[in-house]
């Protein structure tokens, strides 16, 4: 919205300049400025969130105007997921590694809830996810059968097996973060 061409003075109080023409809302351009500097410092400001994030236990947050944002997974802080429709479903495939005195090795399997499943799982690492279901689980014990312990989803640690694990941990620090984000982005997406 742009105001007539008629010459007002600035709307701000105490000012006693000329307003500038092509602002929606009748400023000097000193004010604009002013408010231009303000919404700048306030808009996408990071901080502390008031509390927890109810789907992922984010910390951080972005402030905007319209709300605040998880920093990690983008949920809005203060709105509640529908509990009627139960956790979305996030399939993944996990790699485990396991050292002792059998030897070192790593496993190759899949679930729709990691952490129950890796709790009732021997291992001293979670090494990556990546999503995926029976589908993918079954191709990747396919391209590694060669070190594949019989009748098990434990596979020996080999430099190919190890440069796969590799690429699919690039750039995740922490697997269970990863996880975390696409739980939330399947809840954004459903809700």
């Amino acid at each position: 919205m742009v105001r007539s061409a008629e010459v007002t003075g600035c709307c701000a109080p105490g000012c006693d300049h000329v307003a500038a023409g092509d602002t929606p809302v009748p400023l000097c351009t000193g004010h604009v400025v002013q408010v231009s500097e303000f919404a700048a410092e306030h808009v996408g400001v990071e901080d502390v969130l008031p509390g927890p994030c109810i789907v992922c236990g984010g910390r951080i947050g972005v402030r905007f105007p319209s709300g605040t944002l998880c920093a990690v997974c983008e949920w809005r802080f203060g709105d509640v997921p529908d509990g009627g429709l139960g956790a979305p479903r996030v399939d993944v495939v996990y790699y485990l590694r396991m050292r002792d005195a059998t030897g070192d090795r790593i496993k190759i399997g899949t679930t729709a809830n990691p952490r129950q499943r890796l709790g009732r799982i021997a291992h001293q690492d979670v090494l990556g996810f990546e999503r995926g279901d029976r589908t993918l689980e079954r191709r990747r014990h396919g391209e590694f059968a060669a070190s594949r312990y019989p009748g098990t989803e434990w596979f020996r640690v080999t430099p190919e097996l190890l440069a796969h694990v590799a690429v699919v941990a690039a750039g995740v620090p922490d697997p269970w973060a990863l996880h975390t984000r696409w739980v939330s982005e399947a809840l954004a997406l459903r809700t």
